[in-house]
């Protein structure tokens, strides 16, 4: 028989729930569904994974904070490096470039053309005839070479050819990258045209997209940033100066000072016929190198002994450091034997070149089936 004492009122439980990940309790599983499909919840799963305890939900709301922050920034600073021109359809890849474009000279050209085609069309007294010719005048300024200007050369602004990196003179840009990117100008010392030499340079980098060390002889690069990184990778930021490349080097140097008998050599005297023997397939250079015919190119490729070979002495002042830099990075007894041998190798193709002209012109003068004598008897 159960008696008053024997019975004891057990009040009921409450439910509680909780979320073992985050450490929190709800009073109702409604609030407990929507904890489950939070960002901060998940967070703190990815935390439990990583075995690391979890945080509050005002930590991980400053945490949120400043990570929107941080992508807003960086979307800045993708804006700012991704400038493009929509004039002149070209895209820059720092905001430095893009305000050194806004200021050159093609590009306020195309503005005021732009200014000039917008008073044309409010014009109704304008014909046909005057807009063909407006039309075959953009025509003509787009075939000639003045969108070189547009270019934006960095040896003009004393810019590196293979970085941004911006110097005061043209010595402590070559001195730049010598110490940076190992790039050399070979024999500097008979070099007339430092800056002409380094603005044809950009211009190859800038205009044509070409490696200065394949020289058009690999693949055909899109941009200016492509050739520059194949250049850096590969490690090509140095010039092919040796062979038929000595021809377009030419008119920058000057070796008559290292060749003592070029002040009494003829230049006109022919060489040995033996050696510009047309039907043969190889050249050979008083130095002993053989330039071998276009046709037998591919089998030349098969065996490139390229050794670039760089000489430099003292001879301006104000290039007096660099040149003893250069210097200290190889032999000079070497270096001083291998520049006369280009230098032996440049007047000869000089020969050479002025003799294959010279016949050319007098065969053309030959055949022109036109010609009259001038003379009256």
């Amino acid at each position: 028989m159960y008696t008053m004492a024997n019975i004891h009122l057990v009040p009921e439980p409450i439910k509680d729930f909780t979320c073992i990940t985050c450490h929190i309790m709800f009073t109702n599983s409604e609030a407990h569904k929507v904890h489950y499909k939070s960002e901060w919840h998940r967070y703190n799963l990815h935390r439990k994974v990583s075995e690391l305890p979890p945080i509050t939900l005002e930590a991980f709301e400053q945490k949120s904070t400043v990570y929107r922050t941080g992508d807003t920034d960086k979307d800045k600073d993708k804006e700012k490096k991704n400038q493009k021109c929509k004039m002149c359809r070209k895209k820059f890849g720092s905001e430095k470039q893009y305000s050194n474009h806004l200021v050159s000279k093609n590009h306020k050209k195309k503005m005021e053309e732009k200014n000039k085609d917008a008073v044309f069309s409010k014009n109704p007294t304008n014909t046909e005839n005057e807009m063909e010719i407006d039309t075959d005048s953009d025509v003509e300024s787009l075939n000639s070479e003045e969108w070189l200007d547009d270019l934006e050369n960095p040896i003009e602004r004393n810019d590196c050819l293979f970085c941004d990196h911006h110097s005061r003179s043209i010595t402590r840009n070559l001195k730049h990258m010598m110490v940076e990117h190992s790039f050399f100008v070979p024999d500097l010392e008979y070099c007339i045209d430092q800056r002409g030499l380094l603005t044809y340079l950009g211009q190859k980098i800038y205009s044509e997209y070409t490696c200065l060390w394949c020289n058009n002889s690999g693949r055909q690069l899109q941009s200016v940033e492509a050739v520059r990184s194949h250049m850096i990778d590969k490690g090509h930021c140095r010039m092919l100066f040796e062979g038929e490349t000595l021809l377009e080097y030419m008119r920058f140097y000057d070796y008559s000072l290292s060749y003592p008998d070029a002040k009494d050599a003829d230049p006109d005297s022919e060489p040995p016929k033996t050696v510009l023997d047309v039907e043969g397939y190889e050249l050979k250079l008083p130095s002993g190198k053989v330039i071998g015919h276009r046709a037998l190119m591919r089998y030349y490729k098969q065996n490139l002994g390229l050794e670039p070979v760089t000489r430099t002495k003292k001879s301006e002042e104000k290039l007096r450091k660099l040149l003893m830099q250069y210097r200290a990075l190889g032999d000079a007894n070497m270096q001083m034997e291998a520049a006369q041998r280009r230098a032996r190798d440049v007047q000869y193709l000089q020969r050479v070149q002025t003799k294959y002209s010279t016949q050319l012109q007098f065969k053309q003068n030959k055949l022109q089936k036109h010609f009259r004598k001038q003379s009256n008897y």
